[in-house]
């Protein structure tokens, strides 16, 4: 193992200065930091990272907690905080929960006692559960995306409420006035305001809100399409169905198909999220895009800030955008027309 002294004596100046090159002091001038990084990649010297942070108290390296690392939408959010973080020196540490919030509670403890800088949690359980548990561990935690009601400090999301009214709107528009929605049931904060802004649309074009077009899943295309499937298997089915997120308007697809209904010639499906399979599926989907890349990247850069001292926004909300695209269409009692 190649360490500070060799250098600094192949060097011949002290090991404080050859430190301080290695971490690119301003402190020390060019040359010096040439010498030292040119001996350093000769000899094979490499930082060691446990050393590192016991010398400036950070491993550089944050902790990510996501529901499933099989999700879509999880691995866009990774993508956005990798692209942010390793540009800036840090590395990512990934942890999952799976929807379960003792899990979640036990991954954000694990990955402190991992001496991470700071933590992202996306699709989060337990927000409100968060305060006690920062002043417990001092370090900083960002939500990404369905924070729960509560006084939690830092959070990234979509403007739910409005992503909500956006899908419904547009299939009023379209002319439908049986429409369905397929929520989440684990009570997020995200589905409580996507699903104000659908039954909002609905009161404002004096269509009424029905309890019955209202069924939930768990987030999951398996789960969509039971919930969707007990919606086509009412007296007065729906003619569309607005889903909390992509993957349920997967199983939404294929509950019509099982049904021997057309998409969307007998039922009009939008969902919410914009996956990079949403455009391929049997017709393309419509549905509201969130920027999810954006989240992360947004989200990574606020924990930053608060790793050096700064003072950011405490809630970043950004807007989503519908795509319209081939699972949409107007009723047939109204194309008909």
């Amino acid at each position: 193992m190649v360490s500070i002294k060799d250098i600094a004596r192949a060097a011949r100046i002290s090991h404080s200065t050859v430190s301080r090159a290695l971490r690119n002091s301003p402190l020390v001038s060019a040359e010096t930091r040439e010498l030292v990084q040119k001996i350093a990649t000769e000899q094979g010297y490499s930082v060691s990272a446990a050393a590192r942070s016991l010398v400036t108290g950070r491993s550089n390296t944050l902790g990510v907690v996501v529901t499933s690392i099989s999700n879509p939408f999880a691995g866009e959010i990774i993508a956005g905080v990798e692209e942010f973080a390793l540009a800036r020196g840090y590395s990512i540490l990934l942890s999952t929960s799976h929807a379960d919030p003792a899990r979640e509670m036990r991954a954000v403890r694990s990955l402190h006692e991992h001496r991470v800088d700071g933590i992202l949690v996306n699709s989060s359980r337990v927000g409100r559960l968060y305060m006690p548990l920062l002043a417990e561990m001092n370090v900083p935690i960002v939500l990404i995306n369905n924070e729960q009601p509560g006084e939690f400090i830092h959070s990234v999301t979509i403007d739910n409420l409005r992503s909500g009214r956006d899908a419904t709107s547009y299939l009023v528009g379209l002319g439908h006035r049986r429409i369905g929605y397929v929520g989440n049931q684990f009570g997020l904060q995200a589905d409580t305001e996507r699903f104000s802004g659908y039954r909002q649309i609905l009161e404002e074009a004096d269509i009424g809100f029905s309890p019955e077009l209202v069924v939930h899943g768990d987030g999951g295309p398996e789960a969509g399409m039971r919930a969707t499937a007990r919606l086509l298997e009412l007296a007065e089915r729906p003619t569309a169905v607005f889903c909390y997120n992509d993957m349920e308007a997967l199983g939404a697809l294929r509950a019509a198909r099982e049904h021997g209904l057309t998409v969307p010639g007998d039922l009009s499906v939008v969902g919410l999220d914009d996956l990079y399979l949403s455009s391929y599926t049997d017709p393309p989907l419509t549905t509201v895009q969130q920027p999810m890349q954006e989240m992360g990247r947004l989200a990574a850069q606020m924990l930053l800030e608060l790793l050096s001292g700064k003072n950011p926004e405490s809630r970043v909300t950004l807007v989503g955008k519908l795509v319209v695209r081939q699972s949409t269409a107007p009723p047939l009692t109204v194309s008909s027309l």
